[in-house]
């Protein structure tokens, strides 16, 4: 019951997550050599991009920036809701893994978080899934990314109650934190930016990032753009919502765009409901909007 969006090698499970004000790529380390712990994860490496427990490069990798990911599990408990429903919902959700023979365990643990305990400590001591790491938690999720049963549950479920759900992998003890609308992720090619950019309503409406070093910054630029350096997102990351409204439709730039899809599907997991990714970056900007951009 694993969402790992990203597998850049045979020992390390990236998962992307989460909204506010949770972090959105969590890693995961893991022993891909050990045929059981494999055979939790490897039979749902079969869907779409929508359906993320698929290996995909369009998903961000943040570990490389290890900031991003040491707060989840002491803010996952932050409940709300944005009145997501229907098709068009998204949860929040976590869980716990026990084999299908561990029934009587399971019921024990159910118990104890009936007692006041909770499912995000009993998932690090007893949880099957490599999500124990992180209290259980996978994310925000939507209809189609989840095998049956586990969704069926989740999304039928009342926030914050233990809903317990047989699946192939085993039992599980979820509980669905919070819900919203979906969000949209979208790329934009850089001569309908350049259109846009004309327009001064847009300027003074949209929400322009740029997320390149200042050295490249230096060396070529957009009007109108903030500058967020990616590596410097241990300064900026937790005041993001403060800087920028996620009702307002935001625009994030790099060098070759893919800094900045790494940083729109986080901004994405920040509750921000409509992000776009200039596609190609400034170099195709300069490329195919206007040559009076500098390339380096």
């Amino acid at each position: 019951m694993l969402r790992a969006p990203n597998l850049p090698c045979s020992s390390q499970i990236f998962v992307s997550t989460l909204r506010f004000p949770i972090l959105s790529c969590v890693y995961f380390a893991c022993d891909s050599s050990n045929p059981r712990f494999a055979s939790l994860i490897r039979p749902i490496f079969t869907k779409t991009l929508h359906r993320p427990f698929l290996a995909s490069p369009r998903f961000p990798n943040f570990a490389q920036f290890p900031s991003m990911e040491g707060s989840l599990r002491s803010q996952a408990k932050v409940r709300f809701s944005a009145g997501g429903s229907g098709g068009n919902k998204e949860i929040l959700v976590h869980h716990l893994l026990v084999e299908e023979k561990d029934l009587k365990l399971l019921l024990e643990l159910q118990q104890r978080i009936a007692r006041g305990e909770d499912l995000s400590d009993l998932a690090v001591e007893y949880s099957l899934c490599p999500s124990k790491e992180n209290g259980g938690m996978l994310g925000w999720v939507r209809r189609g990314q989840l095998v049956p049963e586990f969704e069926d549950a989740a999304f039928s479920a009342s926030l914050n109650k233990i809903v317990r759900c047989k699946t192939k992998f085993g039992w599980h003890l979820l509980e669905v934190l919070s819900e919203r609308e979906e969000s949209i992720l979208e790329d934009i090619e850089p001569v309908n930016l350049h259109s846009k950019m004309h327009d001064p309503n847009f300027i003074q409406e949209a929400q322009l990032i740029d997320v390149r070093e200042h050295e490249e910054i230096s060396q070529a630029s957009l009007p109108g753009f903030k500058v967020l350096p990616l590596r410097q997102f241990g300064t900026w990351g937790s005041v993001i919502t403060d800087e920028f409204n996620p009702e307002k439709d935001t625009y994030v730039l790099c060098h070759h765009g893919v800094r900045s899809l790494q940083v729109a599907k986080w901004l994405q997991t920040q509750g921000f409901k409509r992000v776009f990714n200039v596609s190609g970056g400034i170099d195709a900007f300069s490329l195919k909007a206007d040559p009076s951009v500098p390339r380096y």
